[in-house]
């Protein structure tokens, strides 16, 4: 489960690189920060109501969010890489910004099962945690991205690629999610500015309301019929006991839902800068972190508790502890503490390079 987070693109030159004359400086947009604010609360909230009781109250909620929220990272993620090239300086930020931290916290969850609940300590890069798998796929989409950009067809190819990964037998959760998922990708390497200025108009914004309440009315009609492992993407269509054909028709009909659930999600959110803007910024810490905090509840026993409440009562609690846990995560104080894993500086790790000697006449 990202980036969730996805990771801000840089709008502001780096240090000591001179503006070209005529241009200026872009400010940062506070509307994607909203977007990746509320992405990355759903996220937490999608994950903190696993272990409620199975109500259909919370599997209908279940089925409504995993329609959309990793879609709306990974098409975020897209949109963003439209100018990713693989320069040194970019394949360094990849690393520095996704791959090691990838590795910590690949390392850092087990441990904490370890520590915490007596699980065996496994420490296994090429089979991601939980929501570990979602960096080394962002690496992958975005080191494919100049082969997408060049192809003529790039969107079918995807949607091929994504039905065809549910009829095979993929041994690496990655490469499954990979494919699944990358119709959502491209989409976001395709999508252009003026796409996402008709999302931020009333008119969208109109459409977005009674698209948004038809989903929801929708996942409350399929609890019961539906898998959320149709939502996952992460398994085929033996492992959930359907024909190629309805397979091929349900992952099809998934990946609508997922592009047009997004555009609503996209709609519906504020443009201008509010109070947690900035905290959309630090999505990243809040993906990262959160699993620390919903597995240390689990193990506490914290939810038996809320169950006890009732269906509603400890929905409520569960979703309210869940949107302030994506608030506190996404604050400063969490980004001066755990910076250094999050967004590691490892300058030290890579060459200098020196400029060339201007030419001479």
């Amino acid at each position: 489960m990202p980036s969730p987070a996805v990771p801000a693109p840089r709008t502001v030159p780096a240090p000591r690189e001179p503006v070209p004359p005529g241009r200026q400086a872009r400010t940062r947009d506070p509307y994607f920060d909203n977007v990746k604010f509320f992405a990355v609360v759903l996220v937490v909230l999608g994950h903190a109501w696993y272990s409620l009781t199975g109500s259909r109250l919370t599997q209908a909620a279940h089925l409504f969010v995993f329609t959309f929220h990793m879609p709306v990272f990974i098409l975020l993620a897209g949109y963003f890489s439209r100018r990713f090239a693989t320069t040194p300086s970019k394949v360094r930020r990849l690393v520095v910004g996704l791959g090691v931290p990838y590795l910590i916290f690949e390392a850092g969850y087990p441990a904490f099962a370890h520590v915490f609940h007596g699980d065996r300590f496994v420490w296994s890069p090429l089979s991601p945690y939980w929501v570990m798998w979602f960096l080394p796929a962002l690496i992958v989409w975005r080191l494919s991205t100049p082969l997408w950009q060049q192809l003529r067809w790039p969107l079918p190819l995807a949607v091929v690629a994504s039905v065809a990964s549910g009829a095979m037998e993929l041994p690496d959760q990655v490469a499954v999610r990979v494919l699944g998922f990358l119709p959502f990708f491209v989409v976001g390497l395709l999508v252009r500015d003026e796409h996402i200025a008709r999302l931020r108009t009333p008119a969208a914004r109109a459409v977005a309301v009674p698209v948004t309440i038809a989903a929801a009315a929708t996942a409350v009609l399929a609890t019961g019929r539906m898998s959320d492992e149709w939502l996952s993407y992460r398994a085929d269509y033996g492992e959930l006991h359907v024909s190629l054909l309805a397979g091929t028709a349900m992952r099809l009909a998934t990946l609508a839902c997922g592009l047009v659930m997004t555009a609503a999600f996209m709609a519906l959110v504020p443009r201008r800068r509010m109070w947690f803007t900035d905290l959309g910024g630090r999505s990243m810490y809040v993906y990262l972190l959160h699993g620390f905090f919903i597995f240390g509840a689990t193990y506490a026993g914290w939810y038996a508790m809320a169950n006890e409440l009732g269906v509603i009562g400890g929905f409520a609690v569960v979703s309210a502890m869940g949107v302030l846990l994506a608030v506190l995560l996404a604050g400063r104080p969490v980004q001066r503490a755990f910076g250094w894993l999050v967004e590691p500086r490892l300058e030290w790790a890579f060459r200098t390079r020196r400029p060339r000697a201007a030419a001479t006449g």
